[in-house]
């Protein structure tokens, strides 16, 4: 079973939500982030990305950063932007964007069945971010950005939102960068236990994204179990912040790769050689965007192409393997073009799908990129089979959009 349970939200007072609320910390730069928060104090970024508070000398990761940031929050609550929820509560989080809606629920996810691995993960961690937000979470005792967690939907789950929702008007409703964001505070006890009772019948939880902020909540969660041999286990930092949609209703978008060269392969000689995994198709100049998995598009001395891999070129009995940028990486990127690790390689680039192939045709036709490759979407039910497998997933694999915003909830640890 996934445990979740409901919790005494700090959240943005009456007229502050369109204020507070910030796009998550790891979606920007440090200089981008300034531009974002410039002329607006009550902007989350300056508790998420505290460093555009201090001069640019100073290291992002510095002391002072996190000093900073947890002084910016006892800021926001003292000047009474934000305020506490009395009750604990459960909350609804809808999104809506391009004519879709995705309903999630806000509330407090057990750290034991994240090590229980029944909220299941899809990706590698890098020490340096993580230990970023062990810092961050730490230092300010608590969660400041929801981990996006999905799960298959259940129909009594989403029948009892949306009478919630039917019956009551929500608590914020204001769009920021083309997104309907609207807010729905859940404080009737029957209703709340009714909910927890059906998540009680949800095999598992997927991190959709956000694995470092999960991986550090639940860090952090081990430091404070160290420090209190004693705890009981309903303490508040043995749960992380965190919203729950199902997978039917999220939308993952395509996540596309730029190569700097050829590795030494004319345009000619490269086609050629893709030629022997892909039947290759020159479209002409109009962007092409893949239609189904096992087909991408390839931009090159300013035409496309179409590929599409051949029988036999695609492991289908592999959840992995069987990936579309799985079947990239070992079939072109590791062996014609000599980028064995896509992580670290200088040579690879990722441009996520909400830009538009326009920037993919954009970068190389400035010279800066060699080529670029579309990449028709990783599905839901791709996720959460390597999940269950205990597989890891490529990385750059997925693009979630839209991202969930911070600031709208926040989760203390202690009292």
């Amino acid at each position: 079973m996934a445990t979740v349970k409901p919790f005494r939200a700090y959240r943005p007072a009456a007229g502050y939500a369109d204020k507070i609320a910030a796009l998550p910390y790891d979606v920007m730069n440090s200089d981008e982030a300034r531009k974002m928060a410039f002329g607006n104090p009550y902007s989350f970024l300056h508790v998420d990305k505290a460093e555009i508070d201090l001069p640019k000398t100073v290291d992002i990761y510095d002391d002072k950063v996190y000093l900073q940031a947890k002084r910016n929050l006892s800021e926001l609550i003292s000047a009474q932007a934000l305020e506490q929820d009395p009750e604990n509560c459960f909350y609804i989080y809808a999104q809506t964007w391009k004519g879709r809606t995705q309903t999630g629920l806000v509330a407090c996810a057990s750290v034991d069945a994240y090590l229980d691995n029944r909220i299941k993960k899809h990706e590698l961690t890098r020490a340096e971010k993580e230990a970023d937000r062990i810092r961050h979470v730490d230092t300010l005792n608590a969660n400041t950005g929801p981990i996006f967690l999905t799960y298959r939907g259940k129909q009594a789950i989403s029948d009892l939102l949306k009478a919630w929702q039917t019956a009551h008007e929500p608590v914020y409703d204001f769009t920021a960068d083309d997104v309907r964001q609207t807010v729905w505070v859940i404080d009737d006890k029957e209703t709340i236990v009714a909910l927890q009772k059906q998540f009680e019948t949800v095999d598992s939880l997927y991190i959709a994204d956000g694995h470092h902020r999960a991986a550090s909540a639940v860090r952090v969660a081990q430091m404070r179990r160290a420090a209190n041999p004693d705890y009981q286990g309903d303490e508040e930092f043995n749960f992380f912040l965190s919203v729950l949609f199902p997978a039917e209703e999220l939308r993952i978008l395509d996540y596309n790769r730029l190569v700097k060269d050829l590795n030494g392969y004319t345009t000619a000689a490269f086609l050629e050689a893709l030629s022997a995994d892909f039947t290759v198709e020159c479209v002409g100049e109009a962007a092409y965007h893949p239609q189904k998995k096992h087909t991408f598009g390839l931009y090159l001395s300013g035409k496309w192409y179409a590929l599409t891999a051949k029988d036999g070129v695609v492991n289908e009995s592999d959840p992995v393997a069987r990936l579309d940028v799985s079947v990239l990486q070992s079939r072109v990127i590791g062996p014609l073009l000599g980028i064995e690790d896509p992580r670290t390689d200088k040579r690879i680039d990722f441009v996520g799908g909400i830009r538009g192939l326009s920037e993919l045709e954009k970068r190389v036709n400035s010279g800066e990129m060699t080529a670029a490759f579309a990449m028709y979407p990783t599905t839901l039910d791709d996720l959460m089979a390597i999940a269950d497998a205990g597989a890891v997933m490529p990385p750059k694999s997925t693009w979630f959009e839209p991202k969930l915003l911070s600031g709208l909830f926040i989760h203390f640890l202690s009292d």
